[in-house]
């Protein structure tokens, strides 16, 4: 089908638009900007900068992407923000572009649902899958990996990582690194465990389970700080991706783990 602009929307001429999208009314697309196939933005969007946005990406009316981050340091350099296939964008969602010294570019994989109000800051990296619920905050140079769920009027610090699977309840202030398949919650944050419920709806066997669960026991109720938890934990639990992942993101760490 032929992409439909409507004729109060300012679309740059040197703007790349796809098949089949549907820009809507007093949306403004820039002169860097690519539209993939499918896109739509339903209405007042703004999408700036050099910004590529992938198929059947939906943008609900007011979002913002791809404008200047909210960095002091940031002089105008040319900078990026790629988005990948699939995305709810709901409104009121703000997604800036990077910076020089971050990389220069914020990423967003596919099929994630960034709920209204919700803010990717620069130089962001989030995986696919993810949800961010209503006014969840990252900040600058956060790492979101893939089905991690970032509660409503959550914040997490700049330079922090969230794992794969992890849950961050409502409200949260996250200042250190929220460890894979767990539950983080509170001001500061604090790690409850091993995510169960998420985890069996998700599919996981529950040998998987079984084994995760007791990597959290000793990570967290074993009276062992981290360094001897993380010893124990591959002594005793082998044959577990899912555990090295855990093992990996803690040895990984800059900020240090939630616990």
């Amino acid at each position: 089908m032929p992409t439909s602009i409507h004729e109060t929307a300012i679309v740059s001429s040197e703007a790349k638009i796809g098949e089949d999208c549907r820009i809507g009314p007093f949306c403004t697309v820039g002169a860097e900007v690519v539209l993939g196939d499918g896109v739509k933005l339903d209405s007042h969007v703004v999408v700036d900068g050099k910004t590529s946005v992938g198929d059947e990406t939906h943008v609900f009316p007011f979002a913002s992407i791809g404008l200047a981050p909210q960095d002091l340091k940031y002089a105008g350099e040319p900078t990026a923000t790629e988005i990948g296939r699939g995305n709810q964008i709901r409104e009121f969602v703000t997604i800036h572009r990077g910076t020089e010294g971050g990389g220069g570019l914020t990423r967003i994989g596919d099929r994630n649902l960034l709920m209204a109000q919700a803010h990717v800051a620069h130089d962001c990296q989030i995986g696919s899958d993810v949800i961010m619920a209503n006014a969840a905050t990252l900040a600058g140079h956060v790492e979101i990996a893939d089905r991690a769920n970032i509660g409503a009027y959550s914040g997490v610090h700049q330079f922090c990582r969230v794992g794969v699977e992890a849950f961050i309840g409502g409200y949260s202030v996250v200042v250190k690194d929220a460890p894979p398949y767990a539950i983080i919650q509170g001001n500061h944050a604090k790690c409850y465990g091993l995510n169960k419920v998420g985890l069996k709806r998700r599919g996981y066997s529950r040998g998987t389970i079984e084994k995760l669960h007791h990597a959290y026991h000793l990570l967290l109720t074993a009276k062992l700080n981290t360094s001897q938890a993380v010893e124990r934990i591959k002594e005793e639990i082998r044959d577990c991706p899912e555990v090295d992942e855990l093992v990996r993101f803690i040895e990984t760490s800059k900020r240090g783990v939630v616990k």
